[in-house]
């Protein structure tokens, strides 16, 4: 899929005519009495198809009471009739704003999106349609190649996740990560499992007992010489690549079936990286991943175990189930040494995230300045990827202190999302945001142009925000 900027429309394209009020028509390249017919329809629909001697035309009325996200979920219902029709290529015109245009072209090409690797018949079922046309005079190669680069890293991000552990271990992870580093620019820094162990990561080894696969710990980096920022941003992503609950194994029916997802966290952060770097923004940011799998073999570590971190705090194990926190623990310390401007990390942590607000936001929470959480809110509603901002009080931290260690990896009934923010919390000393993304990680359904399976949510949030920081 590729979005082209154009002066006129390929042969073969259907055009798609977006105005903003039904007087605009007169001004399309239409026969009149065409026109004429279709302002008498869009008084009436929103959208309306023409067949002229077997060539189509698609005309769009874009209401100014309509936000870009209903613009971005009209893009996507597009997509079904293209699938349908078979149609290979559409051409954007129109009366519209440079806004408007762009989140039409981003609704189509992010509802595009398949995974069909795993199918026989993939050829067969992959949608026709590899192309947007785009004319105006407002955007050119610039705006759509930034388009092009982030819609790119959502599809990458979707990928990773929706990839089985059969093929996506932790190791594979790593090597999928330096793909795409050397695909969009930035550098890539393995650590093996006998570095990690050098390096005594508690809390990603103990979780790595239980598997066959060895752990790793990825570092990505985007340093521009041209950077606003002298210290850098440091992103981290939960990489679970998948999770049985280990020996606290997971009670609830079917709920391993999608537990490949558990990575999301990490993936998103790569995607984002990806974005960043193909788009050379302006920002020097450092991305950590610490990977492995969740399992119950072998020496597997169990509840009752005291674990001593990467930083020489001691961590109660109380639910082997809580493990992404005991493995991103590790990665905040870690990050320590950059003295960062702000952290930020991203996990599918807590089910106590997803009940609490489902899958249309992400939870937040942290200790950074408020300006910082404004920024992401502002973001967040630019792309609707939205944040929900939870209290972040002393009194939770209560609850995950232990009797015989530093603390436990686990709080109790109540605000379970909040006590694991809180746990993480002790592992840094740099302004933090946690974001749980438990919710809108993974669909069992599409909904609008976020795809079932893996949804790429929080790639275009963290780019926003970062894009955003430099100007």
């Amino acid at each position: 899929m590729i979005v082209k900027s154009v002066k006129n429309p390929g042969e073969g394209s259907v055009q798609i005519f977006l105005v903003n009020a039904v007087a605009e028509v007169s001004s399309l390249i239409l026969a009149k009495k065409t026109k004429e017919y279709v302002k008498k329809q869009l008084g009436k629909k929103k959208s309306m198809t023409i067949n002229h001697d077997g060539l189509y035309s698609i005309v769009q009325l874009l209401e100014s009471t309509e936000n870009l996200e209903k613009i971005r979920e009209r893009g996507a219902k597009l997509v079904e009739y293209c699938a349908k029709e078979e149609i290979k290529k559409v051409h954007l015109s129109g009366t519209v704003g440079v806004s408007e245009t762009l989140a039409m072209a981003e609704g189509i090409y992010l509802a595009n999106y398949q995974f069909l690797k795993y199918f026989g018949d993939a050829k067969k079922r992959k949608n026709k349609l590899t192309l947007i046309e785009i004319c105006h005079e407002g955007i050119g190669k610039k705006e759509v190649k930034e388009l092009n680069n982030l819609l790119t890293a959502v599809y990458e991000t979707r990928d990773l996740v929706n990839e089985p552990q059969s093929f996506l271990t932790a190791k594979q992870l790593s090597e999928e990560i330096k793909r795409i580093g050397e695909g969009s620019g930035f550098n890539v820094e393995v650590f093996d499992q006998a570095k990690i162990k050098s390096l005594k990561m508690g809390g990603l080894l103990a979780v790595n007992q239980g598997s066959v696969e060895p752990a790793t710990f990825s570092i990505l980096e985007w340093k521009p010489t041209d950077a606003v920022n002298t210290r850098p941003y440091v992103i981290v992503g939960k990489g679970v690549v998948y999770d049985t609950g280990g020996l606290s194994l997971k009670p609830t029916p079917n709920s391993m079936d999608i537990m490949k997802c558990d990575m999301a966290g990490a993936a998103m952060m790569i995607g984002a990286m990806s974005a960043i770097a193909s788009n050379k923004l302006p920002i020097h940011v450092i991305c950590l991943i610490p990977a492995t799998d969740n399992r119950p073999g072998g020496i597997a570590y169990a509840p009752g175990d005291v674990v001593t971190m990467y930083n020489g705090k001691t961590v109660e194990v109380l639910n082997t189930d809580a493990e992404g926190r005991m493995i991103l623990a590790d990665a905040l310390s870690f990050a320590e040494q950059y003295k960062p401007e702000l952290v930020v990390d991203a996990a599918t942590l807590t089910g106590s995230a997803a009940r609490a607000i489902g899958s249309v936001g992400i939870v937040a929470m942290g200790n950074a300045a408020d300006e910082e959480f404004i920024e992401l809110n502002e973001a967040g509603e630019e792309v609707y990827e939205r944040i929900v901002q939870f209290p972040f009080w002393e009194e939770y931290g209560d609850q995950i202190k232990s009797k015989i260690a530093d603390i436990k990896n686990l709080g109790g009934p109540e605000a379970g999302a909040i006590t694991a923010g809180k746990f993480l919390e002790c592992f840094t000393n740099d302004p933090y945001i946690h974001l749980d993304i438990a919710g809108p990680a993974w669909l069992g359904a599409a909904s609008h142009y976020r795809t079932q399976g893996g949804s790429g949510i929080g790639v275009r949030l963290m780019y926003t925000f970062f894009k955003n920081k430099c100007s």
